[in-house]
């Protein structure tokens, strides 16, 4: 099964998680807290322990956009944005429960200076992130709705478990009725 997520099977996970369990500290986060808020700095970067979230970017009449999903077993930040002490763009929420490990952003960024490995570490992350991002926007304007909706459930048919109708229609791009049309298909 493809993952949503198609960085995370291009990039050193044990590196990552590693560095947030054995550095970091364990967060927990409830229902729709924010592990960053959007036109802020994110101090954190984080390895998912149990739980889900979404980033959510905004338009200029404050409409809600979720552009992501995140699960447990991967890694949440603003990527690489926290790196540089650059404000975030959106926010990433919790959709349920989390649990998360969470290492300063600014440690990681010390680290890379003093690291190459962390460097090329960090550097190949940005690039997978980068792909997968590109991906999806392509995928916006590639393929139907339809398209999208079977990929996504193909990645996990849970989603709904762990989202909204609304949050995945967002994400998708269409509107909730469209969505709603789309899983009656099946």
């Amino acid at each position: 099964m493809a993952q949503f997520n198609s960085y995370i099977d291009r990039i050193d996970t044990d590196f990552w998680r590693e560095l947030c369990k054995s550095r970091g500290k364990l967060h927990h986060y409830k229902r729709g807290e924010e592990f960053i808020t959007a036109g802020t700095v994110a101090y954190y970067i984080g390895y998912v322990q149990s739980g889900a979230l979404k980033y959510v970017c905004y338009s200029s009449d404050g409409t809600p956009h979720v552009v992501g999903l995140e699960f447990a077993g991967h890694f949440v930040c603003d990527f690489p944005g926290s790196l540089y002490q650059q404000k975030s763009r959106c926010s990433i929420i919790a959709t349920v429960p989390c649990e998360i490990y969470c290492i300063l952003a600014s440690e990681v960024a010390e680290l890379m200076k003093s690291d190459p490995v962390i460097q090329k570490v960090v550097d190949a992350t940005t690039r997978e992130l980068f792909y997968t991002l590109y991906d999806r926007h392509n995928n916006l304007y590639t393929k139907t709705p339809q398209e999208r909706y079977d990929e996504l459930m193909a990645s996990d048919p849970s989603l709904f478990k762990l989202f909204s109708l609304q949050d995945i229609a967002s994400l998708l791009n269409i509107s909730p009725t469209h969505l709603s049309r789309l899983r009656k298909k099946i």
